[in-house]
């Protein structure tokens, strides 16, 4: 994948914006019984997608930012993607018949193996916080160089990803769960 840099950053932020309306407008009015409601007990509860989102973002912001200060690199106008990072970026997002292809979560990041967790609305509002700071680093990254900052992968720190496709991958993966959790709901509204 080739995209002007800017183009991609501001299609990233379009999206965030979007994730974060709809938890705004979805699951804040939702109780902490709603939240946790699962449609059968496979299935993960709306606050265990969000949790499950905000468990990554605890990684990957932290490390875009760490990485984005640390580096020198000045901007590039062209964002090419890697050929690792494109297929974790296009892997996340769900086809055009809303079908998924099928991962187990890590176990750090699966909240239903987690019992220092607690899924209540303040999931939620951490869920929107961290959409505030993915725009915030979205903005910082107008101005860095998307092929040149390598950021470390949750599953195998040895492996680094250029930012863009860091950036592509939490996008897109937050967008696979936000349908998710609508599906939950009964009321899929997500439309990028």
């Amino acid at each position: 994948m080739k995209i002007k840099s800017t183009e991609l950053i501001a299609d990233l932020i379009k999206s965030t914006k979007k994730l974060k309306q709809i938890a705004e407008e979805k699951f804040v009015p939702l109780s902490d019984s709603e939240l946790n409601h699962k449609p059968n007990p496979n299935a993960w509860s709306i606050a265990q997608c969000l949790e499950h989102l905000n468990l990554y973002g605890d990684y990957y912001l932290e490390a875009m930012r760490n990485a984005m200060q640390k580096s020198n690199a000045s901007s590039d106008t062209i964002f090419k993607s890697g050929l690792i990072g494109n297929y974790f970026a296009n892997v996340m997002l769900p086809k055009e018949d809303d079908t998924v292809k099928k991962m187990e979560a890590p176990k750090p990041q699966n909240p239903t193996l987690r019992k220092d967790i607690q899924l209540s609305r303040k999931t939620v509002s951490r869920f929107i916080s961290q959409q505030d700071e993915m725009l915030e680093l979205l903005e910082i990254a107008q101005n860095k160089n998307l092929n040149k900052i390598r950021i470390p992968i949750t599953i195998a720190k040895w492996m680094k990803l250029r930012l863009g496709d860091t950036f592509r991958f939490n996008v897109n993966h937050n967008i696979r769960h936000m349908k998710q959790a609508e599906r939950v709901l009964g009321k899929e509204v997500l439309v990028l």
